[in-house]
């Protein structure tokens, strides 16, 4: 799994974990990705920092004759988490407002989910984004085949 943080064409940023750089190329060329802000499908893959080691935190080997330099005294852990991670509500809520975005954005196949991707993917019907129930080898065999498609945990609209 790989994360990318994401930009759409409207300036909104946000995140999202793809199975590897090749799939989210596929889905962002397929327009499958969307922004959960506006829905935009014009989404490119932000600017991301290496994890670099610097001067201050590798160790400096004396020069002969000379003493080490003093170990950096630590510092004290910040007031603020270290990461944004959501809480299990928020994220609860997140989940909620990504299948508002796709019921709104996308046409519900029900369990003809596999036939209509498939059908979309050979050009047989007009590409438009749809969402609907496939069985895990219907989902195994739409992947090898080429065929994009993501799960999502569906969530409840009313969870309290």
């Amino acid at each position: 799994m790989i994360h990318y943080t994401l930009r759409c064409g409207n300036g909104h940023s946000f995140d999202s974990w793809f199975r590897n750089s090749d799939a989210f190329d596929q889905l962002a060329a397929a327009r499958e990705v969307l922004c959960p802000h506006c829905a935009d499908h014009r989404v490119e893959r932000g600017i991301m920092a290496p994890n670099v080691v610097s001067s201050r935190n590798r160790a400096v080997a004396p020069v002969e004759g000379e003493a080490a330099p003093a170990p950096a005294e630590p510092t004290a852990p910040s007031e603020t988490p270290a990461a944004t991670e959501p809480t299990p509500a928020q994220m609860r809520q997140m989940l909620r407002e990504m299948r508002r975005m796709v019921e709104q954005t996308h046409t519900y196949v029900g369990p003809a989910f596999a036939e209509e991707a498939r059908k979309i993917h050979n050009g047989e019907v007009e590409h438009q984004p749809i969402y609907g129930e496939a069985t895990p080898a219907e989902a195994e065999a739409l992947a090898e085949d080429g065929i994009s498609v993501a799960r999502m945990p569906w969530v409840p609209i009313n969870d309290a």
